[in-house]
């Protein structure tokens, strides 16, 4: 499997940042980058404001084989302001492509003025790891 195959799945990737925090969230993959949502429910503009070195890692395991695939990576989070339509490709990619079937508490944060994106930019391109044992 390719990298651009593997983190087109629908996927958790956890991010590091600084103190430590480790959070999981849902990603896109696009321009290279790792784009995430975040707003007020959360302290992630904060904390980034402060610091905006981060860590990822998205992982599988398929406990029948043992097979073991993992992107690692450290670079740069920013927030930018919100960008509807990738936001709407990423939570299509984990809630499907009716969003009248989401639940509110994703889709309504998107019409909140402080609703924001996190933009990732990796310090090296991505690769994706056989970790298999």
């Amino acid at each position: 499997m390719d990298l651009d195959a593997f983190l087109a799945r629908p996927l958790v990737a956890r991010v590091a940042t600084q103190g430590p925090e480790v959070r999981p969230v849902w990603f896109l993959w696009e321009e290279g980058c790792f784009w995430w949502l975040t707003g007020p429910y959360s302290r992630m503009e904060r904390i980034l404001a402060a610091d905006p070195r981060a860590a990822l890692v998205i992982d599988t395991c398929d406990l029948a084989d043992g097979t073991v695939l993992s992107v690692t990576c450290r670079g740069t989070a920013t927030t930018v302001p919100l960008d509807r339509p990738r936001a709407l490709r990423k939570l299509t990619r984990y809630l499907g492509s009716d969003p009248h079937t989401w639940p509110l508490r994703f889709s309504d944060p998107l019409n909140d003025p402080a609703t924001k994106l996190v933009r990732f930019t990796p310090d090296h391109p991505p690769r994706l790891r056989d970790l298999s044992w």
